[in-house]
């Protein structure tokens, strides 16, 4: 299984959206170079307030670019690195991912699949609505969130625009993702 990268975002300060770059520097243990959530202890300011040494299994945000297609049929218009996400991708089923899945981006970086980003409340800030197309409930009422993956950086290197990914699945039995 394997994808292209569409688009790449960081953002040194704390807001909900993150620029387009023409490429981000993802480093071993950290997450996206000058990044705010980079580090190697949670960054997100709901899980430092909880506990600040957690370890950050939130350092690179990825979202499948699908999504914005399916909002944008519901007449919510999203672009890469609006909903914070840091990696956009199109191509592969990231929510249908396990947990440890390696994904291998580029010539060099390697990311760890940790689970699924807990869409939250600053979604319908950004778009009024929006909240309840990116997370709900399947028949048998489980929430389903599709707000993208979580993952930590295992090898490091330059991620671009345009870049393939490639999927490699952990030796099972499979863990489904959850939210971290």
């Amino acid at each position: 299984m394997s994808g292209r990268v569409t688009a790449v975002s960081s953002n040194g300060e704390y807001s909900f959206s993150k620029p387009n770059r023409d490429s981000v520097r993802l480093l071993v243990g950290l997450g996206v170079e000058g990044d705010v959530h980079a580090g190697v202890t949670v960054r997100h300011r709901s899980r430092v307030a909880q506990d600040p040494t957690q370890p950050n299994l939130r350092q690179v945000h990825l979202m499948h670019e699908e999504l914005f297609d399916e909002v944008g049929d519901a007449g919510f218009e999203v672009a890469p690195g609006e909903l914070g996400e840091n990696i956009t991708t199109r191509g592969i089923d990231l929510l249908g991912l396990p947990v440890g899945t390696l994904l291998r981006i580029g010539d060099d970086a390697v990311l760890e699949v940790t689970g699924l980003r807990n869409p939250c409340l600053q979604i319908d800030h950004f778009r009024d609505g929006l909240l309840k197309r990116v997370v709900g409930r399947d028949e048998a009422g489980n929430v389903v969130r599709k707000a993208g993956i979580m993952s930590v950086v295992r090898e490091g290197g330059v991620v671009r625009p345009g870049d393939r990914v490639e999927v490699r699945l952990p030796s099972g039995p499979h863990r489904p993702l959850d939210r971290v």
